[in-house]
Order: structure tokens, then C-alpha cells, then sequence
């Protein structure tokens, strides 16, 4: 019985050590967590992510990571893919703030997934800092306290091509077809402002059709657009269905003079899988190298340079998004969640996308340019001040 009671007590001790131990090991790092998409849909765009967080992180950590209560500690990022489902980036970010122990988090993208993100950590009052959500999609959701996003406005996003129409004197019939997905930034780009702002710059909707996020036919809808003559097309849909729209304007033979193809052209992956067809398609942007912020020509050196692929802007939101959680982090000396909440929300510098400084709904506007897939590469051509390509007007024919 002595034995058994020995054994018991020692076991017991064993683990009350390993336990220490485990908390003492993560008293000696910070963990901060993200949830992205590396596979489905938005793979594309997690990709970017998971390279701009990552290498954020590892910098700081080659310079001998934060001070935290006096001492230097590693920062440990956990990553866990959301599949492009907003109910795994929930789950996700409640493992990571459960399980993981991140004391602070990175978001996701899109407004589907960073906001199905943001609302956990809300509720856990864990701050969360996020590009990759389009402001007024992320502001409808509620008033934010511990969500902070950096991103374009969609009035900014939807009104430009029309400012760039305008502004470069570009000669259409004024006929103009919105094809949008009925996901948050499609009903809101596509059902609303694109409508609103083609009346109010006297153009005319000749044809306005929303969609599921996850149709792959758009036959119906491109041969309606070219009957109706429409020399604008305006599109907002994730990558798979503008690839999709792509090629199937190519089969009907529709080329307008202006194809805009919002979110889902974005990705170099878009130029990829449709080849020739991507030249001309403009997309909204807000970052390029060639722009005056601290570090965006070296980062899109680097990242060219580590992966052999084509920079995107989404390593410049997500890069400048770790660095201001991870400064907040720095400021706030401390793993205390309320005092790195209380830091984010002071950021007034700039990074790798511009400045950064948060309004009372907890957002950080970048403002918008006009890029245009040419040869494979994306080049900004407006406004005149940030352009480093010239427009390629019209729509070349499809072959």
C-alpha cells in the first residue's frame, strides 16, 4: 500500500513539474495566432497572408524579439487554416485563444472570414488586427472594441474606375452591366454604390444580376450583357467565379472597352489561369513596391525573391498588420490583453502600406489606385501621381 502511495505522490509530482515547466515555458515567448485560408477558394489570398505574418514575426525575432515585463522573449506565431469557412475561422480562433494561448490575434480575408474572426475574439475580448476587410463591411457588423482593420473603403474601391473614366477622358457609350456576387462586399459594391455612382456620372445600368458566391455558370448573364451593348462591365466576385466569367466572355465572344473584375482578379493566380484574357482586366489596389512607404520596395523584392512568384499587394496589408499588432504588443510591455488593446488603438506611424491611425470604428483607411493585368503583371495606371504603367485601352479582343 506504502508503494502505491509512493507512486502515486511521485507521479503526482511529475506532473505537477511538467506543468510548471509548460507554464514557464510560456511565460518565455508570446504566441499570437491567425487563422487563414490555405486551401479553398481564397487560397490565393492566404498565401500572401501566411508569408507577409510570417515574415513580420520572424524579423522581429532576428532583432531579439519583444521586451516583455523586462525581459526579451521570442514572439511564436500559430497558424491554423480556416479552409475559406467562416465557421472553421471561428472554431480556429477559439482553439488558438483556448488551446494555443494567443494573447493576441491576426485576421483572415475577406469580410466573410475576418468578421466570423473578429466576433470570437470580440467576445473574448482578445485584440484582433486584420486587413483584407473592406471597412464598411466590417463596420456594419457592430461597434467594434477589441477588431481593428486596415483596409480600403468600398465607396473609395467602387467609385474609382469611374474617377479614372472621368479623369482620362475615356470614350465608352456609357452602357454599363454589374455582375456581383451576393456575398457582404458584392451586395454592397455591386447592389448599391456601383448603381448609384454610374447614375450620378450619367451612365446607364443596363443590366445589374447578382449571384451566388459559388456559381461556376455565367453563360445567361454574359450573353445578356452583350446584347445590352454594355461597354463598361463592372464584376465583383471571388477568384474561382471571375476566373470562370473570364473564359466564358472569351467564348461568347464579349469584349467590352472596361472590364473591372474586383477581389477575384487580385491573386497572380487569376493572370495564371486565364493567360492572355487577364490582360487589360483592371482591379482596385492599394499597394504596390514602387510606392513612398518605409520597406515596400524591399518587401516585394523579398518576397519575389524567397517564393520565385509575382509580389501581391495582400503581403504589404498583412505584413503592416503584424507589425502594428506586434508594436502594440512592444508598447504595452505586457501579455495583458487589455493594456495591447489600449497600444493598438494609439498607432499613429506609417509602414509598408502608409500611415496608420485608427478612427473611433476601430478602421484605418488605405486609399485606392487602379491596376491593370498586363502581360502577367499587375501595373497601377491611376491616378496619374501613382502610376507606373500605362492604361491599356480598350479591352484587347479575346483569341
Amino acid at each position: 500500500m506504502k508503494q502505491i502511495y509512493n507512486a502515486t505522490l511521485k507521479a503526482l509530482s511529475i506532473g505537477v513539474l511538467v506543468g510548471a515547466a509548460n507554464a514557464a515555458m510560456a511565460a518565455d515567448e508570446v504566441v499570437i495566432g491567425a487563422s487563414i485560408p490555405l486551401s479553398g477558394p481564397l487560397a490565393g489570398f492566404g498565401l500572401y497572408q501566411k508569408w507577409g505574418y510570417e515574415t513580420a514575426v520572424n524579423d522581429l525575432n532576428k532583432a531579439g524579439g519583444l521586451t516583455i515585463d523586462g525581459k526579451k522573449v521570442p514572439v511564436k506565431l500559430v497558424i491554423r487554416d480556416d479552409k475559406t469557412d467562416p465557421s472553421v475561422t471561428a472554431s480556429n480562433t477559439e482553439t488558438l485563444i483556448s488551446r494555443d494561448k494567443a494573447v493576441a490575434m491576426l485576421g483572415s480575408c475577406t469580410p466573410a472570414l475576418v468578421n466570423a474572426g473578429a466576433l470570437v475574439a470580440e467576445r473574448r475580448k482578445v485584440p484582433l488586427v486584420a486587413g483584407c476587410d473592406p471597412l464598411q463591411a466590417f463596420k456594419s457588423v457592430r461597434k467594434w472594441q477589441y477588431a481593428w482593420v486596415m483596409f480600403f473603403d468600398e465607396t473609395d474601391l467602387a467609385t474609382a474606375p469611374f474617377r479614372m473614366m472621368k479623369d482620362l477622358n475615356l470614350p465608352t457609350n456609357k452602357k454599363v452591366a454589374v455582375l456581383a456576387d451576393n456575398g457582404p462586399d458584392g451586395a454592397l459594391v455591386g447592389g448599391k454604390i456601383w448603381p448609384e455612382t454610374a447614375k450620378a456620372e450619367g451612365y446607364t445600368v443596363v443590366q445589374n444580376t447578382s449571384f451566388p458566391v459559388d456559381s461556376q455558370q455565367f453563360t445567361s448573364m454574359v450573353a445578356e450583357a452583350k446584347s445590352n451593348g454594355a461597354d463598361v462591365v463592372l464584376v465583383d466576385a471571388i477568384p474561382p467565379q471571375a476566373i470562370a466569367m473570364r473564359k466564358q466572355m472569351a467564348s461568347a465572344g464579349f469584349t467590352p472597352k472596361v472590364l473591372v473584375m474586383e477581389k477575384g482578379a487580385e491573386p497572380e493566380f487569376f493572370a495564371k489561369a486565364t493567360g492572355k484574357l487577364a490582360n487589360g482586366v483592371l482591379v482596385g489596389g492599394y499597394w504596390d513596391p514602387s510606392f513612398p512607404y518605409p520597406g515596400a520596395a524591399d518587401l516585394g523584392k523579398r518576397f519575389e525573391t524567397e517564393t520565385r512568384q509575382t509580389q501581391s499587394q495582400h503581403i504589404a496589408d498583412s505584413h503592416a498588420a503584424a507589425q502594428v499588432l506586434l508594436d502594440a504588443i512592444a508598447a504595452a510591455g505586457t501579455t495583458d490583453r487589455e493594456k495591447i488593446n489600449a497600444a493598438i488603438a494609439k498607432t499613429n506611424k506609417s509602414y509598408v502600406i502608409g500611415p496608420v491611425k485608427f478612427d473611433a470604428s476601430n478602421t484605418s483607411a488605405i486609399p485606392i489606385t487602379v491596376m491593370q493585368w498586363q502581360d502577367g503583371k499587375a501595373v497601377v495606371v491611376w491616378p496619374k501621381d501613382r502610376a507606373n504603367g500605362k492604361l491599356l485601352f480598350p479591352l484587347p479582343e479575346s483569341k
